[in-house]
């Protein structure tokens, strides 16, 4: 029932099919493909209660689901094919508690996009490309291209006009809105002439959204004469690396990391951005002897930014993108195995009084959503017990 998938193609289908689905289902599958890439999604079979679509229905988002357009709502009837504008579509299939059928399937595969322009949110700024050989075949030149900053000039290439823009720079602009954080700016194409001008200038605006989980990139341009979107979709980078001492000064890199049972382990969280803005918060970090499994055995350290394991310790740090914490460690007993740690990071606004990173230690019931943030989880490990393994590291 729902998940996230990345793969270039696939199935999805509602719980048990061919069999019955159950009542009061709500499976949420997010689809996201590579950069410059499209989600072709095509309806095999719908079997459900029919009408006005109010009790069963299937839902397509046109990215995440709270924040793009609806691209259809169906429960009977024909078999639409819905393709997306960006590398990134959301499917939800609902039902409720009185009647059940056989579901539906539906194949979704990735086609390739407009390659023209694209664009891409990396942690320290935009990278925006523009294919010469297009503005070419529009009757523009290559120079006629600059920023909305004019200073901040292009790199050319044979095939393209490449602008890295900073994410606090260049003439880019920062919106907060309900749930999320927009950096936008704008490329111009300004066709030459000292006097008189027969050709239409074209703007290029890209955007950089940030949304709960995701990063949503988007590009259209301002000109009757030319109609184009362009949405892609990524993460924010971020790490956590152990330390040797409570000064933070020598990172740990050597995996696994061998430890003695309640040796002090001091880890670092960095989040990688050009936008000093924003703050970084340990929200959850759960301990596990499988890295693809913190549900069936684990055990809590931090939850909801409340410290549960007693042995923790938080640090301050002058770097807002830097957040410090220390564990004992132990092992579990049940087996005598690595352990891998998973953490919830949280990144807002750095003066937002109502975010979540200045929340501190709350329960989940009592947060407030309405400030923009993002959350990331990040695993890091293995650690191993051995003996004397905290000696032989600090005299080696």
């Amino acid at each position: 029932c729902g998940g996230s998938t990345s793969n270039s193609s696939g199935v999805l289908q509602s719980p048990f099919y061919p069999g019955s689905y159950p009542n009061n289902a709500n499976c949420v599958w997010e689809i996201q493909v590579e950069n410059n890439f499209r989600i072709m999604l095509t309806f095999r079979d719908i079997v459900m209660q029919s009408g006005r679509c109010q009790y069963d229905y299937i839902e397509v988002y046109d990215g995440p689901p709270h924040s793009s357009s609806l691209l259809g709502r169906l429960c009977s009837g024909s078999f639409p094919t819905y393709t997306s504008s960006s590398n990134m579509m959301t499917v939800r299939f609902h039902s409720d508690s009185r009647y059940t059928f056989r579901g539906f399937q539906a194949h979704y595969s990735s086609i390739p996009a407009d390659h023209n322009i694209t664009l891409l949110c990396l942690p320290e700024y935009m990278h925006a490309a523009v294919s010469r050989d297009y503005l070419q075949s529009l009757g523009y030149s290559a120079q006629m291209v600059t920023l909305n900053d004019s200073r901040c000039r292009p790199t050319l290439t044979s095939h393209e006009v490449i602008f890295h823009v900073p994410y606090n720079g260049c003439g880019t602009v920062q919106e907060e809105n309900v749930d999320t954080i927009n950096y936008s700016n704008m490329i111009k194409v300004t066709s030459s002439g000292y006097i008189i001008k027969r050709k239409k200038d074209i703007h290029f605006h890209i955007s950089c959204k940030m949304l709960e989980n995701t990063w949503v990139q988007t590009m259209y341009v301002a000109e009757d004469t030319i109609d184009m979107n362009e949405n892609q979709f990524g993460r924010y980078d971020m790490n956590i690396t152990f330390y040797e001492s409570s000064l933070f000064l020598r990172p740990v890199h050597n995996f696994p990391l061998y430890i003695d049972l309640n040796e002090t382990l001091y880890l670092q969280v960095f989040l990688h951005s050009s936008d000093l803005n924003l703050v970084v918060f340990v929200d959850t970090c759960v301990a596990s002897p499988d890295p693809q499994d913190f549900n069936t055995v684990s055990y809590p350290i931090i939850k909801d930014g409340c410290a549960v394991d007693p042995s923790y310790t938080s640090y301050e740090a002058l770097d807002s993108h830097v957040a410090r914490f220390a564990i004992s460690a132990f092992e579990f007993i049940s087996k005598r195995s690595p352990v891998f740690l998973q953490c919830e990071l949280v990144v807002c606004r750095r003066f937002d009084p109502s975010s979540r990173c200045n929340q501190g230690c709350v329960s989940r019931s009592k947060r407030d959503a309405s400030s923009a943030e993002e959350r990331v989880n990040v695993v890091v490990g293995p650690l191993q017990l051995g003996e004397g393994a905290a000696q032989s590291r600090n005299t080696g």
